[in-house]
């Protein structure tokens, strides 16, 4: 079984979408798969945070309204969605504890099933042996 880390580091919806798509792709092609949240990131697996993410938020407002208008129209999976069913498959959700401490947040802010990482055990036992490390 391959093992795969995908690390988020953005809260750039068109980038936290890829992530949670590429590791459910992967899962799902049999890959143990572990998503680590870190810098903005975190605010990708906040329960409330998650909703408000946008498109380009640095490009003009009709360009990323644009690209949100598309992926509503190609009935893609919401960001909620994705989490319960990259969980509920397998997948290993975690989040960066000292980005959680810089973003004001505690553990009983995050998505349902993402749990808090343990910075030197994510590294040793997921990275560092990880036949893939993709980051977004």
């Amino acid at each position: 079984m391959k093992k795969v880390s995908v690390m988020c580091f953005h809260d750039e919806l068109c980038l936290v979408f890829n992530a949670l798509m590429t590791a459910l792709s992967l899962l799902r092609e049999g890959a143990k798969v572990t998503l680590f949240f870190g810098s903005r990131g975190i605010n990708a697996v906040h329960r409330e945070k998650y909703m408000a993410l946008t498109c380009l938020p640095d490009a003009p407002p009709e360009v990323g309204q644009m690209i949100m208008k598309r992926m509503d129209e190609l009935d893609l999976p919401l960001l909620e969605d994705m989490f319960v069913m990259l969980i509920a498959e397998g997948a290993t959700v975690l989040a960066c504890p000292l980005n959680l401490s810089v973003f004001g947040m505690a553990e009983r802010d995050l998505v349902d099933g993402v749990k808090v990482a343990d910075p030197a055990k994510y590294y040793k036992e997921v990275v560092i042996p990880a036949d893939m490390n993709l980051t977004f």
